[in-house]
């Protein structure tokens, strides 16, 4: 009996702390520790490895509410036709949301930002400044015009152009056919340290916030963007347009950790494109934990796969909250106010 009492205790421990672990591995809000860790995110999922998809997404209102655009680890927003429509890129390693949509042609300045994450470009046809870059395989990439029967489908519900769709599975199963390398090389940003000994929604008692705060970010008309910051949950709650940016799968507002301000120039090509300048260098600002940062962005090379490096003014590369990454690329003279508020509500 003695003998075998250790033998007990020890199974006893181990069934115990395979439960912990499987907590922590299914709700990666409340992680302290996992290696397993997306490196966009910083949080732990089972797809942590899988090589991001950048989808690019509409920004039209008669599109909205996108489909998962909630499940994206990050994602991108700038002008593609100045004074007049925004369109979203939405990068996907964690999330495998029911259907991803709609989605929408690609631009060229997207490509070296998905060329950047090292991830496979999926798009609904394109610009013909964007088609060309694509033709040369600079990067990989899954083109509906080419793979509508396979990796998409038209939602009849939906007015056309804005009813095309996918979704990480069958998107997973074009890339495998086309040969696609898999899993991710890309180096990741930085984090804050999940081992805080805390839960990472327990923020308000680390990093008090005297009050709620607000982004405005001044694209055009009915494309204006808003971020409310709620101190009590430590999230930045999304609207567009005068409306909460809801997702479609859900019916719940789109929220994120970390908001960041890329100002980049732009100019108009053929009177109808924008061309931003999104590799070089310049200002930025960063919202995390209801905190202003002011800095700048680099990216280098021309069509580079080189990373967007984000610093702040003492030329440390930014740490953010672990959680969704929102990168709102806008010029320089544009409006974009940050004020506190009385009150904001979620």
């Amino acid at each position: 009996m003695i003998i075998l009492l250790p033998l007990i205790l020890f199974f006893v421990l181990s069934n115990r702390q395979l439960r912990v672990d499987k907590n922590i591995t299914e709700n990666p809000d409340t992680q302290i520790l996992n290696t397993n860790l997306s490196p966009i995110t910083g949080l732990a999922c089972a797809n942590y490895n899988r090589r991001p998809f950048a989808v690019i997404l509409a920004g039209d209102e008669v599109a909205r509410p996108l489909s998962g655009i909630q499940s994206a680890d990050m994602v991108f927003e700038m002008t593609v036709i100045e004074n007049e429509m925004t369109r979203l890129m939405a990068v996907y390693i964690c999330g495998n949301p029911l259907e991803i949509g709609s989605i929408r042609s690609a631009r060229h300045d997207f490509i070296p930002l998905a060329m950047g994450l090292d991830a496979i470009f999926v798009h609904w046809g394109g610009s013909h400044f964007a088609l060309d870059k694509l033709e040369t395989g600079i990067i990989d990439n899954i083109d509906a015009l080419i793979y509508s029967q396979s990796a998409f489908w038209r939602k009849s519900s939906v007015l056309a152009p804005h009813n095309g769709f996918t979704n990480i599975d069958k998107l997973t199963s074009q890339a495998e056919k086309l040969n696609y390398q898999m899993e991710s090389k890309f180096e990741g940003y930085k984090h804050k340290p999940l081992a805080t000994g805390h839960l990472l929604l327990d923020k308000k008692s680390q990093q008090p916030v005297s009050s709620a705060q607000r982004l405005v970010i001044g694209y055009p008309g009915l494309y204006e963007v808003r971020w409310d910051y709620n101190p009590e949950t430590n999230i930045y709650w999304r609207w567009r347009g005068g409306r909460e940016e809801k997702d479609y799968l859900t019916n719940e507002q789109v929220g994120a950790k970390n908001i960041i301000i890329m100002r980049a120039e732009s100019r108009i090509l053929e009177d109808q494109y924008n061309d931003v300048n999104i590799e070089g260098d310049g200002t930025a600002a960063f919202y995390i934990d209801g905190e202003e940062i002011k800095g700048t962005w680099a990216k280098k090379g021309n069509y580079s796969s080189s990373k967007l490096y984000f610093y702040d003014d003492s030329g440390n590369e930014i740490q953010f909250e672990p959680g969704k990454i929102w990168v709102e690329i806008i010029e320089p003279d544009k409006m974009v106010k940050y004020v506190s508020v009385s009150a904001v509500i979620n």
